[in-house]
C-alpha cells in the first residue's frame, strides 16, 4: 500500500488526520484528549509510539488538545506556524518548547521520504494553513492534500492542492441549514465570512476543480453537527462530480474512516 489515510474524528469537538506514506507516519492535528487519540490510533491498528511527528493547521482547541499530553508522555515532534505557536496555552508551551518547531506561514519538512509542505488558508485564527504531502512511489510523484478550516478558496489553496490523487477537504455546512438554524447572527455571520468555514457549496466548486486535475478520492470532513448532515456534503459533491470515478467519503466526528 503506497499510503494511508486515516480521518480519526473530525468536527468542532475535535480533529485528527493519521497519514502514512513515504516511510514514514505524522498526524495532521491532535484534538480531543491525548487518551482519546491514543485509543483511536490501536483501533485502527496504529500506535502513537509510531508517530514520527505531529503537524498543526492552527491554534484553535479542537485542533491541539491532546498536544500538552503528548509532548510530556510521547516526546513527538510538532510542527506549526510562529504565529499559532504564539497562542497556544503557556503550560502546553512549556511542555511543548523543545519538542516545537515553528515555521513561517509557507514551510516544507522531510520525514523520511515524505516531504509536507504547508500553505495559507484564511480562517479566524492567528494563522491557519492546510498540507500537501508527497511522496516517491515506484519512480512516480504521487501527492495528498489536506484542508480542514478555510473561510473561501484562494489561489494558495488552489496551487497546494491541484494535483493531489486524494484530498481531504472541509464541508463544514450546508448554507440554509445554518441561516435558518438556532446560532445567534454573529455566530452565522463569522462562519459564513471569508475567515470562517466552507459550505457544501464550496467544498463542491472546489472539488470539482480538483478533480479536474487528477483528483479521485475526496474525504469530506469538519461537518457542523448542528448545520449540516453527512448526505447533505455527499450530495453537494457528487452533483459537481458526476464523475463515478472520484469516491466520496464522509468523515466522522467520533469515529475513524480510512481510505487509501
Amino acid at each position: 500500500m503506497a499510503y494511508r489515510i486515516v480521518s480519526l474524528y473530525s468536527g468542532s469537538g475535535g480533529n485528527s488526520l493519521l497519514i502514512a506514506a513515504g516511510g514514514a507516519n505524522i498526524l495532521i492535528d491532535a484534538g480531543k484528549s491525548a487518551r482519546t487519540l491514543c485509543r483511536t490510533l490501536c483501533a485502527v491498528g496504529s500506535d502513537i509510539r509510531e508517530i514520527d511527528a505531529v503537524f498543526v493547521t492552527h491554534e484553535h482547541t479542537d485542533h491541539i488538545g491532546a498536544l500538552e499530553t503528548l509532548s510530556k508522555k510521547y516526546r513527538i515532534p510538532v510542527h506549526m506556524t510562529r504565529a499559532s505557536a504564539a497562542c497556544i496555552p503557556p503550560r502546553c508551551r512549556t511542555f511543548l518548547d523543545e519538542l516545537l518547531t515553528t515555521h513561517p506561514p509557507h514551510y516544507s519538512v522531510s520525514i523520511g521520504g515524505l516531504v509536507i509542505t504547508s500553505f495559507p488558508a484564511p480562517h479566524d485564527s492567528a494563522c491557519c494553513v492546510g498540507y500537501r504531502l508527497e511522496f516517491e512511489d515506484s519512480g512516480a510523484r504521487r501527492a495528498l492534500g489536506c484542508l480542514t478550516d478555510a473561510g473561501c478558496v484562494t489561489s494558495h489553496i488552489i496551487s497546494g492542492l491541484s494535483g493531489c490523487e486524494a484530498v481531504v477537504l472541509e464541508s463544514n455546512h450546508d448554507t440554509e441549514m445554518l441561516r435558518h438554524g438556532p446560532y445567534p447572527d454573529f455566530l452565522k455571520a463569522r462562519i459564513l465570512s471569508r475567515r470562517g468555514h466552507l459550505s457544501n457549496d464550496d467544498c463542491a466548486a472546489l472539488s470539482a476543480r480538483l478533480a479536474g486535475c487528477g483528483t479521485r478520492h475526496i474525504l469530506l470532513a469538519h461537518l457542523s453537527r448542528e448545520n449540516n448532515r453527512p448526505e447533505l456534503a455527499r450530495a453537494a459533491v457528487r452533483a459537481a462530480i458526476p464523475d463515478r470515478g472520484v469516491r466520496i467519503l464522509v468523515a466522522d466526528p467520533d469515529e475513524p474512516v480510512s481510505f487509501a
